[in-house]
């Protein structure tokens, strides 16, 4: 049995429940936020309703976005002719970051997983067939792992006879790591060096 009031157990079991945070750093957290003034509690509760609220996905890309369709959809300065096909919206704002890509962008939402019975149709891959009309490069920039792989395979072998230069990010990324914890300077690299698969 805790020691502690029932309020804060509730708090750090939901605290403990984001990724990467365990008991302990969800009990540090607990007590920051018991310790801070009321105002800076509220502010952090409503922004946290706020994001429930306010933010949906971008029809068009699927990037999360406060209006349809997102920016960068809405960009007429963007490569309109490029599309780069991520995993998910954190790999997006990894590859942002560097400023050096000036195309569109496609979010999965995931990646091909049998053994997880993630399919085809879980994803946004029939999305992305229906955004190809004027599109010229697709760059497959999906997290080189194992279902990465496959992933990147199947999206290869859909889009072959598409009409369209099939290219994917340079391979200097280690196998097993996710876009958002390379630095940017390799993210650039890989951009720059991808490579056609058809």
């Amino acid at each position: 049995m805790s020691s502690l009031p029932n309020s804060i157990n509730i708090l750090i079991d939901k605290l403990a429940g984001f990724p990467g945070i365990g008991k302990k750093s969800a009990q540090r957290m607990a007590f920051y936020i018991l310790k801070s003034n009321r105002e800076d509690v509220i502010s952090m509760a409503k922004a946290l309703i706020d994001v429930k609220d306010r933010i949906t996905n971008c029809s068009q890309c699927h990037n999360i976005t406060e209006n349809d369709p997102c920016p960068i959809c809405c960009d007429p300065k963007r490569d309109q002719t490029t599309i780069c096909v991520i995993q998910d919206i954190i790999d997006l704002i990894s590859i942002e970051k560097t400023g050096n890509y000036r195309g569109l962008y496609h979010v999965l939402g995931g990646v091909l997983s049998p053994l997880n019975g993630i399919g085809p149709d879980d994803l946004f891959i029939e999305d992305l067939l229906q955004r190809l009309d004027g599109v010229n490069e697709i760059i497959l920039a999906i997290n080189p792992t194992r279902d990465g792989e496959t992933t990147t395979i199947y999206l290869s072998r859909l889009l072959k006879n598409k009409k369209l230069k099939v290219s994917r990010i340079a391979q200097g990324l280690p196998i097993g790591i996710d876009l958002e914890f390379v630095d940017e300077n390799t993210i650039i690299q890989s951009i720059e060096g991808r490579t056609g698969i058809l």
